[in-house]
């Protein structure tokens, strides 16, 4: 089922990966790195067939993992899929140039025909800030600095800098220019760090909870410091805020079927395996191992403690699963599942919460204000 997706959608669905290399347990077989790859390519291209609206991956610069250049990646899937807006569920803001970032990404922006956005974070790899000469008691410290000089690169055409961080720009201008003038839209990604909750705040931008490891009550005390400081800015009322949520899940049409399958990859996943059993770990956290249905319900539930949002992203593709158990997952969410939470989060949407963000809304805006 292919959705006509030529109007932005209020909430947007899609999937993330995290791009991991890992042995199927249940088969002893480990995909290569090229594999891996391409079959995170095949899976993005699957979700715009099934209508999906999002196709995110992570930065990573370590074994398993193999996102080490999420443009080239989004580049290669812009030039074969035509509606689906690509983004990072990562973009190591911390240990990667601002300026670079700047350049990189309003290239893919052009390429893309403006069906980009990313995701700011400071990733869960300690080791990485000295492999990029940086120093991990600074993380904090450089996600901000380095945000405060990304925005300016995009939004300032000369820009004179100096920070603590990198060397100075003097008369410096970013090329290529952001598509029509406006910068792509960026989510703040953070699990635990209120500072951050309050950098996307400060600027107005989206906030991105991944919703994975931790419960409910946890992700609500995040989103809620994050509307509450949104508002504070005078962005607008703590309602209008843009929230995203992650989870993850694994379908068959008999609950039974999806939890016996499913088990091994948890049991041995490297993330959260040899750790709290499938049956504590679901009851406890977002994750959902069943039918359809129970997938709907679990995720109608998030708006408990989250409020109306605008980005639900899946993870689906990790824990040695098979491309061919994780194509057919994508069939259930895009033809049994995303319908129906379509539908179910319009119903009493105050009209007042804004849509998920696109780079036609953010321009049409932009063109307004200019215009006042």
């Amino acid at each position: 089922m292919r959705r006509n997706n030529d109007s932005s959608p209020s909430t947007q669905f899609g999937i993330f990966s995290v791009g991991d290399v890992t042995t199927d347990p249940t088969t002893g077989r480990t995909p290569s790195e090229g594999e891996r790859i391409k079959a995170m390519v095949a899976i993005a291209r699957k979700a715009e067939e099934v209508g999906l609206d999002v196709f995110a991956t992570g930065e990573h610069h370590n074994p398993p993992f193999v996102p080490s250049s999420p443009t080239t990646m989004l580049g290669y899937i812009a030039a074969r899929t035509d509606k689906l807006i690509l983004s990072t569920s990562t973009t190591l803001i911390t240990t990667n140039d601002p300026v670079k970032i700047a350049e990189d990404y309003a290239m893919l922006q052009h390429l893309a025909d403006g069906r980009v956005d990313l995701m700011m974070g400071r990733g869960n790899t300690g080791p990485v800030y000295p492999w990029f000469g940086q120093d991990i008691r600074d993380g904090i410290d450089l996600a901000l600095e380095n945000y405060a000089l990304l925005r300016r690169l995009w939004r300032e055409d000369v820009v004179d800098w100096e920070g603590k961080f990198r060397t100075a720009l003097q008369g410096f201008t970013s090329t290529p220019r952001p598509l029509d003038g406006v910068a792509p839209f960026v989510w703040h990604g953070s699990i635990r760090s209120p500072e951050i909750a309050e950098q996307a705040a400060y600027y107005g931008d989206g906030f991105f909870h991944n919703n994975i490891f931790w419960p409910a009550d946890h992700t609500r005390r995040m989103v809620e410091l994050y509307r509450t400081r949104y508002a504070h800015y005078g962005h607008g009322t703590p309602e209008q805020a843009i929230v995203g949520l992650g989870g993850q899940v694994f379908m068959r049409k008999n609950s039974q079927d999806a939890v016996r399958e499913f088990r091994p990859y948890f049991d041995n996943a490297p993330v959260y395996g040899h750790g709290p059993s499938l049956e504590d770990f679901t009851a406890q956290t977002p994750l959902t191992v069943g039918s359809p249905q129970q997938v709907i319900d679990k995720t109608l539930s998030f708006r408990e403690y989250a409020g109306d949002y605008q980005r639900q992203l899946f993870l689906m593709d990790h824990a040695g699963l098979p491309l061919k158990t994780v194509l057919e997952q994508l069939d259930l969410l895009g033809e049994e599942v995303v319908p129906v939470l379509r539908e179910e989060f319009a119903k009493g949407r105050p009209a007042d919460v804004p849509d998920a963000p696109t780079h036609r809304s953010l321009t049409a805006a932009a063109r307004k204000e200019a215009t006042v």
